[in-house]
């Protein structure tokens, strides 16, 4: 994280003052002084660096250059949407990426699971916004049964909630089809077919349920892939969430409100990792055993 912080602090600087875009009709050379003296912006980068880990530690993460509205509460009222948006999109991943990827492995000579495949694969390659452009065109202009901006009524979480979930179920699916073609060629399996266990036990027994232990390492990292996604989705659909506000931040150069959207983003991608370790030690005994 503290790696990621000075990375972002750099970077930001490096890409130019933020007045350039807040004034783009110019300024002069007083007032750019002005305005850079009032943000401490007029002081050398290693200063500036201090005087923003001072700061952060004391719980102040600074405010926007744009709104002077503090950045946790930016982030904070934008959140709700963002999880919202999230939880929805991993919770039908979940429920279609896992069945899908367990049956195209069961049955992977059909035509139908070769079918399914080959559409995660498209889901897999192709960008959020391309889906989401692609689904407001379809169920927003030509049938027009679908709204497309906002997030005021449960509808409007339809086109959002799909778009980001698309290439997530592509991911679970694939990670669930190769787990399980691994785990039918092992012995384990290979005895329980001798010993008359049906293939419905069988799948569900010992191949199943083996392979969703792997699979959670990969659903840990699709929450990370989520917040990713969210950035697009909510620039294509126009949605209140933190994407939009880190979007904004960028074309803007608001360095607090971007800073303090990196920090909280490697903060939950370390968290999550922790808590995917801790799972899987759980889930899976073997591990304890070799460490």
């Amino acid at each position: 994280m503290f790696i990621v912080l000075i990375i972002a602090f750099v970077t930001l600087r490096l890409s130019g003052t933020p007045f350039d875009m807040m004034y783009p009709e110019g300024l002069t050379d007083e007032q750019l002084d002005a305005l850079q003296a009032k943000h401490g912006l007029d002081k050398p980068w290693l200063q500036q660096f201090w005087l923003y880990i001072s700061e952060m530690f004391r719980g102040n993460f600074g405010s926007s250059l744009y709104t002077s509205e503090p950045v946790w509460k930016m982030y904070a009222d934008r959140m709700p949407y963002t999880l919202t948006l999230g939880a929805l999109a991993l919770f039908l991943a979940i429920l279609i990426g896992i069945p899908m990827g367990a049956l195209s492995a069961l049955y992977r000579t059909s035509f139908g699971a070769r079918s399914g495949m080959g559409l995660a694969f498209l889901g897999y390659a192709v960008p959020h916004f391309v889906i989401g452009i692609s689904l407001i065109l379809f169920f927003g202009y030509y049938l027009r049964i679908l709204p497309t901006t906002g997030l005021s009524t449960a509808k409007h979480y339809i086109l959002p909630t799909v778009t980001l979930a698309i290439p997530i179920i592509a991911a679970i699916a694939r990670f669930m089809r190769a787990a399980m073609l691994d785990g039918i060629g092992e012995n384990h399996v290979s005895t329980a077919v001798s010993k008359g266990l049906s293939d419905g036990e069988t799948a569900r027994t010992h191949i199943f349920r083996n392979a969703l232990i792997p699979l959670t390492t990969v659903l840990g990292l699709e929450v990370a892939g989520i917040m990713n996604g969210s950035i697009f989705v909510e620039a294509v659909f126009a949605l209140p969430g933190v994407g939009r506000i880190l979007v904004d931040s960028v074309t803007g150069r608001d360095y607090p409100v971007l800073q303090f959207g990196l920090i909280a983003y490697a903060l939950i991608v370390v968290i999550l990792n922790f808590i995917i370790d801790i799972v899987y030690v759980i889930l899976d005994p073997r591990i304890r055993l070799e460490t």
